[in-house]
């Protein structure tokens, strides 16, 4: 779904048709980390009760707390198998096929070649955001891997590349954001929302920065919502790792 191929081609046929590939961005991009995490196959018994709390509140199509109940996504997008694993949930609420790409049902690999790797699926999804006509006016949902969000690391391990969101999609050039957009996506956070939204679709760069925290009511109010950069309160014996 998103080979590089795929997005030249479509890039030249906007090109042909005289549509500008600058003039596509969404109108919203509503990104979230996937759940608490067991081992590198599957997410631990929390992650999955949050995978749940998100199809059925936040990122539900009919409940009040939802924040795409009136605007309902036009893709929800996964990257790894925690990502995949977490989106699943979300995709079957809204009856949608999840979107992910082969590398996303291989066991996750903290190494930089696998990194590597996914800095290409990060790169490819991004620029079809913003170039891809399709998504001119609509909102897609991201369940993302922390480090491709924002992660000073990453970026420094690929220096002169551009690899997280926060570089693709140029979230440190967003106006208005009080000490600018974090750097890093925190280790300990699981229970946060970055919403981008887009003015007009010729932007490259969000008119907007929105941080939403996971507060879940009933029956998922039991699931941990530290704040930003602060660790996360695991029970005992939850099996995250």
């Amino acid at each position: 779904m998103f080979p590089r191929a795929l997005a030249a081609a479509l890039a030249a046929a906007m090109i042909a048709l005289g549509v500008s590939v600058a003039e596509a961005a969404p109108k919203r991009i509503v990104i979230v980390r996937h759940g608490e995490k067991h081992t590198a196959l599957t997410l631990c018994g929390l992650g999955k009760e949050r995978a749940k709390a998100l199809a059925a509140q936040y990122l539900s199509p009919t409940s009040p707390m939802s924040l795409i109940r009136d605007d309902p996504p036009a893709a929800i997008l996964a990257m790894t198998l925690h990502t995949v694993e977490t989106a699943r949930p979300i995709a079957r609420a809204w009856n949608m096929k999840l979107v992910a790409p082969p590398i996303g049902y291989v066991p996750i690999r903290n190494n930089r070649f696998f990194n590597s790797k996914l800095n290409v699926v990060n790169r490819d999804v991004a620029r079809d955001l913003l170039e891809n006509p399709r998504w001119h006016g609509k909102t897609v949902v991201m369940v993302w891997e922390h480090f491709h969000i924002a992660s000073a690391a990453l970026e420094k391990e690929f220096a002169g590349e551009e690899v997280t969101l926060r570089q693709l999609l140029h979230l440190d050039r967003v106006k208005g954001v009080k000490g600018g957009v974090p750097d890093t996506w925190p280790d300990s956070n699981y229970n946060f929302f970055w919403v981008l939204t887009y003015d007009r679709p010729q932007d490259s760069v969000p008119s907007r920065f929105e941080v939403v925290r996971q507060y879940f009511a009933e029956p998922f109010a039991n699931l941990p919502s530290n704040g930003w950069g602060k660790p996360e309160p695991l029970p005992a014996n939850s099996g995250c790792s």
